[in-house]
């Protein structure tokens, strides 16, 4: 016991200094494609091609990713002779398609935000890297972010999966139980369009069919830093990655 005591006095506070600096340890993110100019129409197209989920689209030369399909498969980056730009980086959260403008909660929510999680049909990735926003590296509890059970006591409902035809009305329950300051935050793939498993006849596309989502954090899965960074928008003390152009040349996120 008395070696742990003494190694924890040597190794010091190990957490995460994010938000206050960027944090750059190696294998705290995988990266995510970004749209890519190839040198011809036809290297553009093999890029499209080889997406398993449509999340490439090629528009000429030039490809461009819809990051809310993106699986993060990355046969676009090691299966292709001229791969696809890839960028390091966790600051994912944007906004919705059909959403111009999502205010963060009230300022009163900034250092003590209540977060109610609903497993609307995940498959375990996004549960387990939101998991880790509890363990010491990342230790959400300092930042004023707490887990609650009751939808009653949630400032925010944060929402991963697909949404299951079974998970549907308990998911509309417990938004409906939360105060009406609360604020939709849909975390992943599967989450933001129904992924590889949406839209079927057992599931939707999305939480954005059943719920109205404020903010979305891609990824499959999304890293925790990328997860703490929709927590910090949400509670209006970061804003909004910087958002891919589409290939109409405008800069709304598209799907």
């Amino acid at each position: 016991m008395s070696f742990w005591f003494w190694h924890g006095l040597r190794k010091g506070v190990q957490s995460t200094r994010y938000p206050a600096r960027a944090e750059n340890t190696p294998g705290v993110s995988p990266g995510r494609p970004v749209n890519t100019d190839f040198s011809s129409a036809e290297e553009a197209r093999r890029a499209a091609a080889i997406c398993p989920t449509d999340a490439i689209i090629a528009h000429g030369k030039s490809t461009y990713i819809n990051h809310g399909k993106c699986v993060h498969c990355q046969l676009c980056l090691r299966s292709l002779p001229s791969p696809m730009n890839w960028e390091p980086g966790y600051e994912w959260t944007r906004l919705p398609s059909n959403r111009a403008e999502s205010l963060p909660l009230p300022s009163a929510f900034a250092k003590s935000m209540h977060i109610m999680v609903v497993d609307a049909g995940d498959c375990g990735a996004c549960l387990r890297e939101l998991k880790q926003l509890n363990n010491p590296l990342y230790n959400m509890h300092r930042l004023g972010f707490f887990l609650t059970a009751t939808p009653r006591a949630a400032d925010l409902l944060l929402v991963v999966g697909p949404v299951s035809e079974n998970m549907r009305g308990p998911l509309l329950k417990t938004w409906e139980a939360m105060p009406t300051s609360r604020k939709v935050m849909a975390v992943g793939a599967c989450a933001i369009s129904g992924g590889v498993f949406g839209k079927s006849f057992m599931c939707a596309c999305g939480v954005s069919s059943v719920l109205p989502v404020d903010f979305e954090v891609p990824g499959n899965p999304p890293p925790p830093l990328a997860i703490l960074h929709g927590l910090l928008v949400v509670a209006g003390r970061k804003s909004v990655g910087p958002v891919q152009e589409s290939p109409k040349g405008d800069t709304a996120p598209w799907r």
